[in-house]
């Protein structure tokens, strides 16, 4: 972590508490189910809502869940609706200082509208969101004040032909000061997507996170469709690449 990470949390050293750690790590990193949800499908015409939840595992670690609503149908302009809980956990430290766990908590409650083309779909979110982190030390537990703030969400799923997907993701917090983006695109084989992807992922503690790999999107089984992309994620203070795997399911209601 750096000196700049280290003064804004203000952190500090109670006593040692690894009961409270244990009790944070289960709370935090509790299992979810996975991911996005591909709104421009014309067969989900008569759907209204989409679980989904994602969860990401590298040298860092990230689930998430939530729903999609949508106040009239999937193949048509119209207002949405999405919620999200998250949380995950990641080292920082080294270079002379502590070796930390971060532990972070998310939830947002976003409003937005999409828009609904032959080629696909472009759907924009904004909204609240609230933040809680916590980080563990050798010896100490410190918690972190919650924060609030407002997020920016926005998706673009596109077929730029009938047997090619390209999907881009761009979200923007003000809660925790962080962005993130995903692109990838994809060719029909076997029933699904294969293609690349690339994402980046940023906040205001100076972490960093790349990611390049490949991915399979649109499977779909027994009234599932998942999601499933490996590849190799170089993280700022690591300072090597590392493999990661990402998996993800959504299911209409």
């Amino acid at each position: 972590m750096s000196k700049r990470a280290s003064s804004r949390d203000g952190l500090r050293h109670p006593a040692p508490s690894r009961r409270a750690a244990s009790r944070l790590a289960l709370a935090v990193l509790a299992p979810f189910v996975t991911l996005a949800c591909d709104p421009a499908r014309a067969d989900d015409a008569t759907l209204r809502t989409v679980l989904f939840g994602s969860m990401d595992a590298g040298a860092s670690a990230f689930s998430a869940a939530g729903a999609k609503l949508v106040f009239d149908r999937f193949d048509r302009d119209g207002p949405v609706a999405l919620v999200t809980a998250g949380g995950g956990v990641r080292l920082e430290g080294g270079g002379g200082m502590p070796v930390l766990m971060r532990f972070t908590a998310l939830g947002a409650a976003l409003g937005g509208y999409q828009f609904i083309r032959e080629w696909g779909a472009v759907t924009v979110f904004a909204g609240p969101e609230a933040s809680w982190e916590a980080l563990s030390g050798p010896g100490f537990v410190q918690a972190l004040p919650l924060r609030a703030g407002f997020r920016l969400h926005g998706e673009v799923w596109a077929r730029p032909t009938e047997t090619t997907l390209m999907t881009a993701t761009v979200i923007l917090g003000s809660a925790r000061g962080d962005a993130y983006a995903r692109l990838s695109w994809g060719t029909a084989l076997f029933g699904a997507y294969l293609g690349p992807e690339a994402a980046f992922y940023g906040d205001q503690t100076d972490y960093r996170k790349w990611s390049v790999g490949l991915h399979v999107t649109d499977y779909a089984m027994g009234g599932y469709r998942f999601r499933l992309s490996a590849g190799g994620q170089l993280e700022t203070r690591l300072n090597q690449w590392n493999p990661y795997v990402s998996l993800a399911v959504w299911s209409a209601l």
